[in-house]
């Protein structure tokens, strides 16, 4: 047991959500390293720029991938995976059964980007992700601008949503066969296919939201990702996508005119 984890385990308490309202969702972003070009600092507090214009997030970070072997993660609804283990081990088939575990028991699961590497080595990692990034067929476009292409469909991720301009990296050729729901696309320079930006599905009682966007800080503060981010987390999290509007106050009936003033 590394000694980061050790002390994630024994400091579990000050990672836990604080009782939020009713409706709240306890989130938890697990980073700590990426590749070079993937700068996990920047991404990080830039998800946590999202995340706080949707008051129905109570989100924590926790920068060591091994904390995935807690069994403190029960205590979150979602948890965000912001990580890949480019040139260092992964965090292991503990920490990547025991997150499957947390899925299937009816929690969710968001992977943003490079996420889709974060256990490469592991071919029981496609049950988590759905789509992975497999060496020597995967790849992905120069970073630079393109259009996410929204699917209209009913589903609450993405109903009324417009396509929209981004500046992004561009994953293509993601390995997976399992059967997903695409919610968002963009043609590849490289392939010439429309390569799957954003998808769900269900994983035994819960849910999985992988989206391949997010490159960078800037990327991430593009209000189409934003809005993606949100509902697909919220979704994953057993949530409405979009925050429900409160009801409207009863409306009071009009006095009536033959009735005696209060006296």
């Amino acid at each position: 047991m590394t000694n980061t984890f050790a002390a994630a385990v024994t400091l579990w308490g000050l990672l836990m959500p604080m009782a939020g309202e009713p409706g709240s969702i306890k989130a938890l972003v697990v980073t700590g390293y990426c590749q070079p070009t993937h700068n996990w600092k920047e991404t990080t507090a830039a998800l946590q720029d999202v995340y706080k214009t949707d008051a129905r997030f109570d989100l924590r970070v926790v920068e060591d991938p091994a904390f995935l072997e807690s069994p403190a993660l029960a205590n979150y609804d979602v948890v965000l995976l912001n990580f890949e283990d480019y040139q260092r081990p992964n965090p292991g088939d503990k920490a990547r059964a025991n997150l499957q575990q947390f899925v299937e028991s009816g929690k969710g699961v968001v992977l943003l980007h490079s996420a889709c590497a974060a256990w490469n080595e592991s071919p029981e990692f496609v049950t988590i992700a759905g789509r992975i990034w497999k060496e020597g067929v995967s790849g992905n476009d120069p970073k630079g601008a393109f259009k996410v292409d929204v699917l209209k469909t009913e589903n609450p991720i993405v109903k009324g949503l417009e396509s929209y301009d981004t500046d992004d990296e561009l994953f293509y050729s993601l390995e997976g066969a399992q059967a997903i729901e695409v919610l968002a696309t963009a043609k590849s320079k490289i392939t010439g296919k429309d390569e799957p930006m954003a998808f769900i599905f269900p994983l035994a009682k819960g849910r999985v939201f992988n989206i391949t966007l997010g490159h960078d800080a800037a990327s991430l503060h593009v209000a189409g990702t934003m809005e993606l981010l949100r509902r697909g987390a919220a979704w994953a999290a057993g949530q409405p996508a979009v925050p429900e509007a409160p009801a409207a106050p009863a409306a009071q009936a009009a006095p009536d005119p033959a009735a005696p003033a209060a006296s």
